[in-house]
């Protein structure tokens, strides 16, 4: 009797340490951050501004956007949100697919008010395994006038478990840096 009771609490013991291992390193996913910026010459910042707050504009910019679906949409030229929901496929594992809903927030300073400034913020919420596994995201992208260019920065701050961290960091840098060089090369080209 004495050694079943052992043998379970063991078999209890050994359970709740493999759950968790497995919700440190798989499910509890702790925030990073990254940065990017770069310049776009001879255009100016609304006109970039307008381009990326466009999300038919975005699977042009990313390539691992697959489809998308317009939510929600409302407010005026000065402050613009829309909800989306979106389809992409992971860079570097290209059958793997997920599903995100992005809230988006798109200012441009109101006229008269100094400095100008062009904005677009959104909160992601990445899901895998059928909306099972959930990833969030912020960004907050600004737009500012460099005599005839624009300088854009993005900040991000992407939460990733620490199992996968080399692997989300991957994939970060791969769209974001798809979606600076598209558009810088892109808005050259107009």
């Amino acid at each position: 009797m004495r050694s079943a009771r052992l043998w379970n609490l063991k078999r209890v013991s050994l359970l709740f340490s493999a759950v968790l291992l497995l919700y440190v390193f798989v499910f509890s996913g702790g925030y990073h951050k990254y940065q990017i910026d770069g310049v776009i010459g001879n255009t100016g910042p609304e006109r970039v501004w307008e381009y990326v707050a466009d999300f038919n504009k975005m699977r042009l910019l990313n390539p691992t956007i697959i489809d998308f679906k317009i939510l929600a949409d409302h407010g005026h030229a000065h402050d613009w949100r829309y909800t989306v929901e979106y389809t992409e496929r992971l860079s570097h594992w290209p059958h793997w697919l997920n599903k995100a809903t992005a809230k988006y927030i798109v200012t441009k300073s109101m006229p008269g008010v100094q400095p100008l400034e062009w904005a677009i913020e959104s909160n992601h919420e990445t899901c895998f395994f059928g909306g099972f596994y959930c990833l969030h995201s912020y960004s907050d992208f600004r737009f500012m006038a460099r005599g005839s260019d624009t300088y854009a920065n993005e900040k991000i701050e992407y939460q990733c478990p620490p199992l996968l961290g080399s692997v989300c960091r991957r994939e970060l840098e791969f769209q974001r840096r798809a979606v600076m060089y598209n558009l810088t090369h892109i808005l050259k080209r107009t």
